[in-house]
This record gives structure tokens, sequence and C-alpha cells, in this order.
């Protein structure tokens, strides 16, 4: 296969292509240099490319595998970061244009650095939502990532220039961050693979914060495969995190074939079939009855659930900002400026009371687990919206867009529970929507599984967009 086919394909691909030597490390590299120079333009996928740093990567592994050294299971496979992540010689710029004045990093975040480790070639930092307090992927210093299926539409966000790079085809991996749903709606909106571990699996080391108690680190890719390549990658205690749990490290990809039979898998109801498009309950139809799923259950307290996760990020949230709100306030999107500041104001018997019920709904979502391996639940109320758009109908109510493209995914990180999106396609349309695949803490390779399976059976797919 050509590097242009390959880098189409799958990190997978190119990794057993490189390692061959059927095809070089810097040929990768360079099709994918090529490729963002020509497309993001129209995507506002990237803000920094880091072209130099990635061909003296891609040369060290062509001469690594010259001397008949082993390249890691990423060899060659160009992948990019939110720029959020720190990025040696780069300033993290978090999506704002306060953070464009600190010094540039002096060492890679964490999970970069194991991606690398892995053999894999960062080509750049990636477009988000200021601050990641976003769901929609217009960043208003940097313009709006777009969707590839469709230019006019929203990337979603706030990790949209990592949905806009894979499903693109800049790179076969990006790194996004999870608050809120920020790995899972851009993955839903744009088509693809992405992955929101258990809160504390991954190293959040060098990446930086929005809402400590909340914030998760992961890949969005266009296989399943590539999704638990780059998990695995990840993996492993880092001391430079003190939220990360201390659990043994437990790789997925061995395990991904061992397809889902014996898995008891349901659906959930009530909150999570209520205030959608036919779009999203088509989705999760489509999944449940390829996973014969016939079961349906209720996590009791989403609605609240959510409401408490709002409250928590806004207060978590105006508390890191303050000092920046002090004596920059002119410089932050006014959007997010105003947001920050109301979160400022609340009362704290009110975020008292959100944490409180944070325990009993983790009480309750792990009760069910008891019953259940799996739980399927739309990811986005819809397909995505248009850039600038404002407003949408959900069960014939005019509702705010931003606040409530998180309607489904808020409840599931609020309470850290480890979860695949996986892309649905409806014929004739040009945009996907996501379906959650949810497991208990610590069980991503569960959910890796049965992403695995339906992407395997046709249900689930990420293909390159045609951009238009």
């Amino acid at each position: 296969m050509s590097a242009a086919a390959l880098l189409d394909a799958s990190a997978q691909a190119i990794a057993a292509a490189v390692s061959k030597g059927a095809v070089s490390a810097r040929e990768i590299a360079q099709e994918a240099l090529n490729r963002i120079e020509a497309r993001n333009g129209a995507l506002g996928a990237f803000t920094d490319v880091t072209a130099k740093r990635a061909l003296a990567r891609a040369d060290a592994l062509d001469k690594a595998r010259a001397r008949g050294e082993s390249l890691g299971p990423l060899a060659g496979a160009p992948f990019a970061a939110k720029n959020l992540f720190d990025v040696a010689g780069l300033p993290t710029r978090a999506g704002s244009k306060i953070n464009r004045d600190r010094p540039p990093a002096g060492a890679d975040a964490t999970v970069v650095s194991r991606l690398e480790d892995a053999g894999g070639v960062l080509v750049g930092a990636l477009n988000m939502g200021e601050f990641a307090y976003d769901f929609t992927g217009e960043n208003a210093h940097d313009g709006p990532s777009r969707n590839p299926h469709d230019l006019e539409h929203m990337t979603g966000g706030s990790s949209g220039g990592s949905g806009a790079a894979v499903a693109g085809g800049l790179v076969p991996i990006a790194l996004g961050s999870d608050t809120n749903g920020s790995i899972r709606v851009p993955s839903s909106f744009c088509g693809l693979f992405g992955l929101k571990p258990t809160y504390g699996r991954l190293s959040r080391a060098g990446a930086f914060p929005f809402v400590a108690s909340l914030d998760h680190v992961g890949p969005l890719a266009r296989s399943a495969g590539d999704l638990a390549l780059s998990y695995d990658a990840m993996l492993g205690r880092d001391h430079r995190d003190p939220a990360q749990a201390e659990v043994t490290p437990a790789p997925a990809s061995p395990a991904l074939k061992d397809g889902v039979g014996g898995l008891r898998i349901a659906r959930l109801g009530g909150y999570f079939a209520r205030t959608l498009e036919e779009s999203a309950i088509f989705a999760v139809d489509t999944v449940a009855r390829a996973l014969n799923a016939g079961r349906v259950v209720e996590l009791t307290g989403a609605e609240q659930a959510r409401s408490a996760a709002y409250l928590i990020t806004m207060a978590e949230g105006a508390a890191l900002h303050l000092e920046r709100l002090r004596t920059r306030a002119k410089d932050f999107d006014p959007d997010v400026r105003n947001r920050l500041t109301a979160g400022a104001m609340l009362p704290g018997a009110w975020i008292t009371q959100a944490q409180k019920f944070r325990r009993r709904f983790h009480a309750e979502a792990l009760a069910l687990f008891r019953e259940v391996d799996i739980l399927l639940a739309p990811a986005t109320p819809c397909r995505a919206p248009r850039i600038g758009q404002k407003a949408f109908v959900l069960d014939g109510r005019e509702m705010l867009v931003r606040p409530n493209i998180g309607l489904f995914t808020q409840p599931l990180s609020f309470i850290g529970l480890p979860v695949v999106t996986a892309p649905v396609w409806t014929d004739g349309e040009k945009l996907p929507i996501g379906v959650q695949i949810i497991a208990a803490p610590w069980r991503e390779d569960l959910a890796l599984r049965v992403g695995w399976a339906l992407e395997r059976d046709g249900i689930a797919r990420a293909p390159v967009a045609t951009l238009t």
C-alpha cells in the first residue's frame, strides 16, 4: 500500500508496513504533513504543526528498523494532541488567548511521551474550545473546527480539532480530553471511535486542567483497534498525577477478538430515551439489535447527576481561573468568561450538596453493574448542528445548543465510568451519530470489545471524510 492509502487505513496498518520496511516512517510522516498543509485551512484542526520534530522522529524510526530493532506497536503512525497537552517547544494554549503568553513547555505531557515511546510520530497540536469549557468546537481566537463530513457543521467540543483531524484523514489517532463529554461529543458528530477511560486510569500530567475532579484524557480514532492500541500505549502509573488511581495496567488489545458472547448488555431507558432526535433513537436501536440487547434498564438520578455536574464544573472552573478573571477578563471568549464568572458566585452549600449526590449516584451505578456488563445510550441528542447555530428542537421544545449537547455524556463522566463511543450512519445521511458503550469502572476492555465487534460486523464505521 502507498503512504496515502495507509494513512487512510489505520495506525495498525501503518505500523505493520513500517515495521516490515514496506514503507518508511518518513514517507508516512511527509504524507501526513502534506495533508495538513492541503486540508487544514478548510478544517481548522491544527493550531501548531511540528514538522521538523515529526520528520526527525520518523528518520530515527527508520534507522532503528535498519539496525533490526523493534519499533513498537504504533511504529510510524502519525498522531496529534489537543493543544491543552504540553508539547515541548510550544506554549500550551488550552484554546485560549491568555496562555499564548506562557513560555513554551519544557517537556511533553506523559501521554504524548508514551505514544511516541510506542513508535508514534507527533505532527502537531490541535484546536479546541477555550480552556475546554465548550461543547461546539467553535474557538473565539483560532476559529471553529469544521466537521469534515460537512464543513458547515460543528465538530463538537471541546476536542473539536481532534475530531476534525482524525475524521478528515490528517492523522489516524488524536488525543483529547473529556470533562463532561469532550471526547464523546466530537466522536459522535464526526463519526469516530472515542474512549473516555475510567477517571484516574490515564495520567493527566502535562495536561492543562479544567475541572480536576472530572477531567479525563483519552484517544479518538477511526477504528476500535487503533483506539485500544493507543489506550494500551498510554497505560501505566505516573507519580506526576496525584489523582491517578493505584490500579494495575490492563491492556485491552489482546482481548478485542473475544467478542461479546456471554456479556450482559442492556440499553438505558428513562432519562436516556427522552429529549433526543429520531437519529439518536435509531442509532441506539441499531446497536442494541446487533448485540441482542433487548433488556432496558434505568440509571436512577441521571437528570440530577447532570445538574450536579454542571454546578461542580462551574465552581471548580471558576476557582481555577479566578486570578485570570480578575486581571485579564477582556482576553477571554466572552461566553466562557460569563460562565466562569457565574460559577464564582455559586453558593458553597450547592456544591456540597452536589458532591454528596455524586456519591449516591455512583453507588446507584455500581449496583446496576452487578446485573449487567455493558450499558448502551446515545452519545448526543442529535447529529452535528450547523456552526453558529444557537438553538435546536428536541421533543418539540426549542433548547439552546451549547448547554444541551452533553445531555447524555455528563451524567456518566460525573462518576468517572469508562465509555467507548461508536459511530453509526443512516443510509442517505451525510452526518453520523454516536452510541455510548458504557462499562463498570476499570473495564475499558469490555467496552472496547463491544466497539470492535460492532466495527467488525459493519454496524459502526468511521470512514475518512470527503471534504464538502
